[in-house]
């Protein structure tokens, strides 16, 4: 797979763009996973008051499944050892982000593959969050290639690739959690209710 030309137009693209462009570009792909991050916290908090164990679940599973696509794409990039496009390309211009040291392998994307994956396992977790999940993911994906860090097709599988790994491991875990929960929070320990949240337990 070759997506060298488009690699080009994109960062050519990227050079050409007002420097606020560029700016709110560099900034997104440095930091914005830590949005996943804060919609984790709010998903969980909101699941401690929900009645049905599963909404726990589904918030506790979140940040676990994005940390298992992480770990299967990591493991890809060693097995894979592409070079980075900001050192492999020929004519391309120079990376608007500071190009990885050698041996940071570039497919696929791990940033791509955690957002897909935190885009994913939210929207199972809260389904109107798909609206906001998806768009960063893509964003997130997009960014890779126009700071001049990725090329196309590695974002492009990694975002894929952490979507169905974080879709497969929340599908097969809710049943098993969603009992754990709902044991727990008959349990009456404080430490684990505070984490549970009372949820059905608060209207007996």
């Amino acid at each position: 797979m070759d997506t060298s030309d488009l690699y080009r137009d994109i960062t050519d693209s990227a050079h050409s763009a007002p420097g606020w462009v560029q700016s709110a570009f560099e900034v997104w792909t440095e930091y914005g996973l830590l949005l996943f991050g804060v919609l984790f916290i709010s998903v969980w908090w909101r699941a401690r008051g929900q009645r049905n164990p599963q909404a726990m679940a589904l918030a506790v599973l979140a940040p676990l499944a994005t940390a298992v696509a992480y770990v299967a794409s990591e493991s890809v990039k060693l097995v894979v050892t592409e070079e980075r496009p900001c050192r492999a390309v020929a004519g391309a211009v120079a990376s608007l982000a500071e190009c990885p040291a050698p041996g940071d392998w570039s497919f696929p994307s791990n940033h791509s593959a955690i957002a897909g994956a935190a885009a994913v396992a939210l929207a199972l977790a809260l389904r109107r969050l798909v609206l906001l999940t998806v768009p960063m993911a893509l964003l997130m994906a997009y960014s890779r290639v126009f700071v001049g860090v990725h090329y196309p097709h590695d974002v492009a599988v990694g975002a894929v690739a952490g979507g169905i790994v974080a879709a497969l491991f929340v599908l097969a875990l809710t049943g098993p959690i969603s009992r754990i929960t709902a044991a727990v929070r008959t349990s009456g320990n404080p430490a684990a209710l505070w984490f549970t949240g009372p949820g059905s337990a608060r209207r007996r």
